[in-house]
Protein backbone atom coordinates (compact mmCIF):
# COMPACT_ATOMS: atom_id res chain seq x y z
CA UNK A 1 0.00 0.00 0.00
CA UNK A 2 1.46 3.24 -0.81
CA UNK A 3 1.75 6.02 1.77
CA UNK A 4 -0.92 7.93 0.07
CA UNK A 5 -3.72 4.99 0.98
CA UNK A 6 -2.44 4.34 4.23
CA UNK A 7 -5.09 5.33 6.96
CA UNK A 8 -2.90 6.13 9.80
CA UNK A 9 1.02 6.25 9.74
CA UNK A 10 3.58 5.97 12.57
CA UNK A 11 6.58 7.67 12.02
CA UNK A 12 9.45 6.35 14.22
CA UNK A 13 11.82 8.75 16.79
CA UNK A 14 14.94 8.14 18.84
CA UNK A 15 14.71 4.75 20.27
CA UNK A 16 14.86 6.48 23.86
CA UNK A 17 12.12 9.86 23.22
CA UNK A 18 9.02 9.21 25.35
CA UNK A 19 6.79 11.88 23.38
CA UNK A 20 4.69 11.13 20.41
CA UNK A 21 3.11 14.01 18.36
CA UNK A 22 -0.08 12.81 17.70
CA UNK A 23 -1.84 14.77 14.94
CA UNK A 24 -5.22 13.49 14.16
CA UNK A 25 -7.14 16.26 12.38
CA UNK A 26 -4.87 17.42 9.62
CA UNK A 27 -6.07 15.87 6.62
CA UNK A 28 -8.63 16.32 4.15
CA UNK A 29 -8.83 12.75 2.59
CA UNK A 30 -12.20 10.72 2.05
CA UNK A 31 -12.09 7.40 0.98
CA UNK A 32 -14.71 7.21 -2.09
CA UNK A 33 -16.84 4.34 -0.43
CA UNK A 34 -16.59 7.06 2.79
CA UNK A 35 -17.66 9.99 0.70
CA UNK A 36 -20.93 8.06 -1.12
CA UNK A 37 -22.48 8.20 2.48
CA UNK A 38 -21.36 11.86 2.65
CA UNK A 39 -24.78 13.99 1.64
CA UNK A 40 -22.49 17.51 0.77
CA UNK A 41 -22.26 18.34 -2.61
CA UNK A 42 -18.53 18.66 -3.88
CA UNK A 43 -18.22 22.61 -3.34
CA UNK A 44 -19.91 22.26 0.03
CA UNK A 45 -17.88 19.39 1.16
CA UNK A 46 -14.68 21.68 0.32
CA UNK A 47 -15.61 24.39 2.53
CA UNK A 48 -16.79 21.99 5.31
CA UNK A 49 -13.45 20.22 4.82
CA UNK A 50 -11.73 24.18 5.24
CA UNK A 51 -13.64 24.68 8.70
CA UNK A 52 -13.18 21.03 10.25
CA UNK A 53 -9.49 20.30 9.41
CA UNK A 54 -6.69 21.75 10.98
CA UNK A 55 -4.77 22.19 8.52
CA UNK A 56 -0.66 22.47 8.22
CA UNK A 57 -0.78 20.64 11.63
CA UNK A 58 1.54 17.63 10.49
CA UNK A 59 3.73 20.16 8.95
CA UNK A 60 4.04 21.71 11.74
CA UNK A 61 4.39 18.55 13.50
CA UNK A 62 7.10 17.59 11.09
CA UNK A 63 9.30 20.56 11.34
CA UNK A 64 9.25 20.54 15.19
CA UNK A 65 10.26 16.63 14.64
CA UNK A 66 13.68 17.78 13.06
CA UNK A 67 14.54 20.57 15.30
CA UNK A 68 14.24 18.52 18.65
CA UNK A 69 17.54 17.48 19.89
CA UNK A 70 16.10 13.87 20.19
CA UNK A 71 13.57 12.85 17.86
CA UNK A 72 9.59 12.28 18.63
CA UNK A 73 7.54 9.64 17.40
CA UNK A 74 4.74 10.98 15.58
CA UNK A 75 1.35 9.63 14.82
CA UNK A 76 -0.39 11.09 12.25
CA UNK A 77 -4.39 10.73 10.90
CA UNK A 78 -3.90 9.82 7.10
CA UNK A 79 -7.72 10.45 6.47
CA UNK A 80 -10.07 13.44 7.48
CA UNK A 81 -11.86 13.69 10.94
CA UNK A 82 -15.29 13.27 8.26
CA UNK A 83 -14.52 9.84 7.94
CA UNK A 84 -14.29 8.68 11.55
CA UNK A 85 -13.21 10.91 14.47
CA UNK A 86 -9.94 9.07 16.14
CA UNK A 87 -10.57 11.32 19.43
CA UNK A 88 -13.84 10.54 20.54
CA UNK A 89 -15.35 8.25 23.12
CA UNK A 90 -17.26 5.98 20.80
CA UNK A 91 -20.23 5.57 22.67
CA UNK A 92 -22.52 7.48 24.74
CA UNK A 93 -19.65 8.89 27.21
CA UNK A 94 -18.64 11.10 24.10
CA UNK A 95 -20.86 14.97 24.99
CA UNK A 96 -20.20 15.49 21.07
CA UNK A 97 -23.31 13.32 20.48
CA UNK A 98 -25.78 16.18 21.48
CA UNK A 99 -24.00 18.19 18.56
CA UNK A 100 -23.59 15.16 16.27
CA UNK A 101 -20.34 15.15 16.17
CA UNK A 102 -19.17 12.03 18.11
CA UNK A 103 -16.86 9.29 16.63
CA UNK A 104 -18.89 9.37 13.35
CA UNK A 105 -20.78 12.96 12.48
CA UNK A 106 -24.05 13.11 11.43
CA UNK A 107 -24.01 16.89 11.44
CA UNK A 108 -20.94 19.82 9.78
CA UNK A 109 -20.20 22.30 12.00
CA UNK A 110 -23.20 24.61 11.19
CA UNK A 111 -25.31 21.93 12.59
CA UNK A 112 -26.58 21.30 9.09
CA UNK A 113 -27.08 16.97 7.95
CA UNK A 114 -23.71 15.79 7.40
CA UNK A 115 -25.45 12.14 6.87
CA UNK A 116 -28.43 10.77 6.57
CA UNK A 117 -30.57 10.46 9.47
CA UNK A 118 -30.38 6.81 11.26
CA UNK A 119 -26.83 6.16 9.47
CA UNK A 120 -24.99 3.14 11.65
CA UNK A 121 -21.61 4.03 12.44
CA UNK A 122 -20.45 0.32 13.23
CA UNK A 123 -19.29 -0.22 9.94
CA UNK A 124 -16.75 2.93 10.11
CA UNK A 125 -16.31 2.61 13.88
CA UNK A 126 -15.29 -1.39 12.72
CA UNK A 127 -13.31 -0.34 9.58
CA UNK A 128 -11.48 3.00 10.69
CA UNK A 129 -11.66 3.89 14.49
CA UNK A 130 -10.83 0.68 16.42
CA UNK A 131 -7.57 -0.16 13.86
CA UNK A 132 -6.65 3.32 14.43
CA UNK A 133 -7.53 3.04 18.71
CA UNK A 134 -5.29 -0.62 18.13
CA UNK A 135 -2.35 1.08 16.71
CA UNK A 136 -2.46 4.53 18.70
CA UNK A 137 -2.60 2.32 21.53
CA UNK A 138 0.36 0.24 20.60
CA UNK A 139 2.55 2.86 19.67
CA UNK A 140 1.86 4.16 23.45
CA UNK A 141 2.83 0.39 24.81
CA UNK A 142 6.03 0.61 23.02
CA UNK A 143 6.89 4.00 24.51
CA UNK A 144 6.35 2.59 27.54
CA UNK A 145 8.13 -0.52 27.16
CA UNK A 146 11.18 1.39 26.05
CA UNK A 147 11.08 4.02 28.57
CA UNK A 148 9.13 3.75 31.11
CA UNK A 149 6.95 6.63 30.72
CA UNK A 150 4.96 8.05 27.15
CA UNK A 151 4.30 11.59 26.33
CA UNK A 152 1.07 12.30 24.46
CA UNK A 153 1.40 15.81 22.83
CA UNK A 154 -1.82 16.03 20.49
CA UNK A 155 -1.14 18.58 17.94
CA UNK A 156 -5.01 20.59 16.81
CA UNK A 157 -5.88 23.74 15.41
CA UNK A 158 -9.08 25.68 15.99
CA UNK A 159 -11.22 28.75 14.62
CA UNK A 160 -10.23 32.42 15.63
CA UNK A 161 -14.10 32.63 15.48
CA UNK A 162 -16.79 30.36 17.09
CA UNK A 163 -18.11 28.04 14.95
CA UNK A 164 -21.75 26.30 15.90
CA UNK A 165 -20.72 23.18 16.44
CA UNK A 166 -18.66 24.36 19.64
CA UNK A 167 -20.67 23.13 23.00
CA UNK A 168 -17.74 25.70 25.14
CA UNK A 169 -17.13 28.30 23.05
CA UNK A 170 -17.89 31.33 24.79
CA UNK A 171 -15.15 31.43 27.12
CA UNK A 172 -11.69 32.68 26.05
CA UNK A 173 -10.04 32.19 22.71
CA UNK A 174 -6.02 32.48 23.72
CA UNK A 175 -3.31 32.22 20.54
CA UNK A 176 -2.74 28.45 22.29
CA UNK A 177 -4.86 26.81 24.62
CA UNK A 178 -4.04 23.84 26.31
CA UNK A 179 -6.10 21.02 27.10
CA UNK A 180 -5.54 18.77 29.86
CA UNK A 181 -7.14 15.78 31.54
CA UNK A 182 -6.37 15.88 35.35
CA UNK A 183 -4.90 12.17 35.64
CA UNK A 184 -2.83 13.00 32.86
CA UNK A 185 -1.64 15.96 32.92
CA UNK A 186 0.56 16.52 35.49
CA UNK A 187 1.28 19.87 36.53
CA UNK A 188 5.16 20.24 35.54
CA UNK A 189 4.34 19.49 31.86
CA UNK A 190 1.45 22.15 31.96
CA UNK A 191 3.97 24.16 33.12
CA UNK A 192 6.40 23.57 30.51
CA UNK A 193 4.29 24.18 27.88
CA UNK A 194 3.33 27.52 29.11
CA UNK A 195 7.10 28.66 29.25
CA UNK A 196 7.19 27.07 25.77
CA UNK A 197 4.74 29.22 24.14
CA UNK A 198 4.92 32.29 26.05
CA UNK A 199 5.90 34.43 23.05
CA UNK A 200 2.27 33.82 21.60
CA UNK A 201 1.06 36.64 23.28
CA UNK A 202 -0.86 34.13 25.66
CA UNK A 203 -1.90 30.86 26.91
CA UNK A 204 -5.14 29.60 28.21
CA UNK A 205 -6.70 25.95 29.77
CA UNK A 206 -8.69 24.00 28.71
CA UNK A 207 -11.20 26.98 26.85
CA UNK A 208 -12.13 26.78 24.34
CA UNK A 209 -11.32 22.81 23.76
CA UNK A 210 -10.68 20.86 26.74
CA UNK A 211 -8.91 17.07 27.28
CA UNK A 212 -6.41 15.40 25.55
CA UNK A 213 -6.04 11.68 23.75
CA UNK A 214 -5.17 9.05 25.98
CA UNK A 215 -5.53 5.63 24.68
CA UNK A 216 -8.68 3.79 26.32
CA UNK A 217 -6.20 1.35 27.73
CA UNK A 218 -4.20 3.76 29.51
CA UNK A 219 -7.00 5.73 30.57
CA UNK A 220 -7.27 6.81 34.01
CA UNK A 221 -5.21 3.92 35.36
CA UNK A 222 -1.76 4.65 34.12
CA UNK A 223 0.26 7.96 35.46
CA UNK A 224 3.10 7.16 32.85
CA UNK A 225 1.13 8.17 30.10
CA UNK A 226 0.95 11.89 30.53
CA UNK A 227 -1.01 14.04 27.48
CA UNK A 228 -1.29 17.72 26.25
CA UNK A 229 -3.40 18.99 23.77
CA UNK A 230 -2.17 21.73 21.78
CA UNK A 231 -4.86 24.29 20.36
CA UNK A 232 -3.20 26.54 18.27
CA UNK A 233 -5.28 29.62 17.31
CA UNK A 234 -5.43 29.75 13.36
CA UNK A 235 -4.74 33.40 12.44
CA UNK A 236 -1.54 32.75 14.77
CA UNK A 237 0.03 30.82 11.22
CA UNK A 238 -2.45 30.40 8.77
CA UNK A 239 -4.81 32.12 6.37
CA UNK A 240 -8.66 30.71 7.53
CA UNK A 241 -11.01 28.82 6.72
CA UNK A 242 -8.25 26.33 4.97
CA UNK A 243 -5.78 28.90 3.35
CA UNK A 244 -2.18 28.80 3.40
CA UNK A 245 0.45 28.75 6.25
CA UNK A 246 1.99 31.84 6.89
CA UNK A 247 5.40 32.41 9.07
CA UNK A 248 3.82 31.89 12.35
CA UNK A 249 4.18 28.05 11.59
CA UNK A 250 7.94 28.20 11.87
CA UNK A 251 7.97 29.91 14.94
CA UNK A 252 5.18 27.49 16.61
CA UNK A 253 7.49 24.60 15.45
CA UNK A 254 10.21 25.58 16.80
CA UNK A 255 8.30 26.23 20.17
CA UNK A 256 6.72 22.53 20.15
CA UNK A 257 10.55 21.35 19.35
CA UNK A 258 11.08 23.58 22.70
CA UNK A 259 8.66 21.49 24.65
CA UNK A 260 9.18 18.19 23.48
CA UNK A 261 13.07 18.79 24.01
CA UNK A 262 11.95 19.85 27.74
CA UNK A 263 9.86 16.48 28.09
CA UNK A 264 12.20 14.24 26.29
Amino acid sequence: MSRAAVPFELLPGADDSPVILHVPHSARRIPPAVRAGILLDDTALARELDHITDAHTAELAAHAADACTLTPWRFLNRLSRLVVDPERFPDEREEMLAVGMGAVYTQTTHRRPLRAAGTDPEPLLSDYFHPYARAMTAAVADRLAATGRAVVLDVHSYPTARLPYELHGEGPRPPVCLGTVSFHTPPELLALAREAFAEFAGTGVDSPFAGAYVPLEFYGTRPEVSALMLEIRRDTYMSEPGGAAGAGLTRLASALATLVDAVS
